[in-house]
């Protein structure tokens, strides 16, 4: 990376720096998670996108302190933390094709399968043990395979 100005106005110009080329890299990863916890159309994801604007801004925040640490699993961290939040409001999906599975699997599946977590990683992430993440990792699988059958299949 560049060189760091003397002064907290050349480092916070670096850092800002480093942040915007962290975001043009890990966005659309985070986008995409977001809208799988969403359940959400992909064309059509307005919670995902403040999901994801919120999992950011709480990202930027900590930026200064990140030193040394992953700033994707930071950031991935805060996205799960926001949806845990407001898993409420995520009931009932908008029609992507996790819409049938609860919120809590629908975090772990996106955690465990498209994040490709390890089940100890996943579990520490949710508090959860390992044999619980496991268990609830095959559950939503098996969910979301029947609903990816009726979808192919024509059913509702």
């Amino acid at each position: 990376m560049g060189r760091v100005t003397a002064g907290p106005e050349g480092r916070r110009a670096y850092w800002d720096r480093e942040f915007e080329a962290f975001v043009a890299g890990a966005a659309g990863r985070l986008l995409h998670a977001a809208t799988l916890l969403t359940a959400e159309p992909d064309d059509d994801a307005p919670a995902a996108r403040d999901l994801l604007a919120d999992a950011l801004a709480r990202t930027y925040a900590h930026w200064d302190r990140l030193r040394g640490d992953d700033p994707y699993a930071h950031a991935r961290r805060e996205l799960c933390t926001a949806f845990a939040r407001q898993a409420w409001r995520h009931r009932r999906g908008r029609g992507g094709l996790l819409s049938r599975l609860t919120p809590r699997l629908r975090l772990v599946l996106v955690l465990r399968y498209h994040e490709g977590l390890a089940e100890e990683t996943a579990g520490a992430l949710l508090g959860l043990p390992p044999e619980r993440v496991r268990t609830l990792a095959a559950r939503a699988g098996r969910l979301a395979g029947r609903a990816a059958g009726a979808v192919a299949g024509g059913a509702p």
